[in-house]
């Protein structure tokens, strides 16, 4: 599984070193944008270091921890997606994403989530998807409210990142509410 295509405006693409480049400028580009919310910014300094989490993320291991996507809305790269943390034993993951500023309000993290969710539940058998978002990130929780995800709490100092915590809020899918959402 390489590409996965969400609809005839959005594909997703497994991540290649290959989009390095491009990937490097977007964050450089909306650094000041992305830094608010995204612990990785601050640490994404040269293209190299974008090269080095790609490299991370590339593993030929038939029991992959993390699939990371690149976000292609009408041919242009828009941001990540990816299932984070894959515990097949519990059956669980997490869904992590981000996207360029001039690529906000266009539907595209929604629509992208929920073709992940599907690749999880139906292609993994996964079980549970948990979504986590800083607190007062409104955008982003919108995500996991609009798909029907449950609201179950607050992890406390879940995230560091420029010099203080993030309390997040934590919201879960399950297969069963998928299943029920399909029929």
């Amino acid at each position: 599984m390489e590409r996965l295509e969400v609809d005839n405006e959005i594909v997703l693409e497994i991540l290649k070193l290959s989009m390095a480049e491009t990937i490097f400028l977007t964050i450089d580009r909306d650094r000041n944008y992305l830094k608010q919310w995204l612990p990785f910014v601050n640490h994404t300094k040269k293209q190299t270091d974008t090269e080095f989490f790609i490299k991370s993320t590339i593993s030929d291991d038939s029991q992959v921890k993390n699939l990371v996507f690149s976000i292609h809305y009408r041919n242009t790269f828009a941001g990540l997606i990816s299932l984070k943390d894959i515990d097949y034993l519990n059956r669980k993951t997490e869904i992590g994403y981000w996207l360029a500023e001039v690529m906000q309000g266009k539907g595209i993290i929604t629509r992208s989530v929920k073709k992940m969710m599907e690749y999880a539940f139906r292609n993994l058998n996964l079980n549970r998807i948990q979504i986590k978002v800083a607190v007062g990130n409104k955008k982003s929780a919108a995500i996991p409210s609009r798909l029907g995800f449950e609201f179950e709490g607050i992890e406390r100092d879940g995230e560091f990142h420029t010099y203080k915590y993030f309390n997040l809020e934590t919201y879960s899918f399950l297969r069963k509410d998928w299943i029920d959402s399909i029929k």
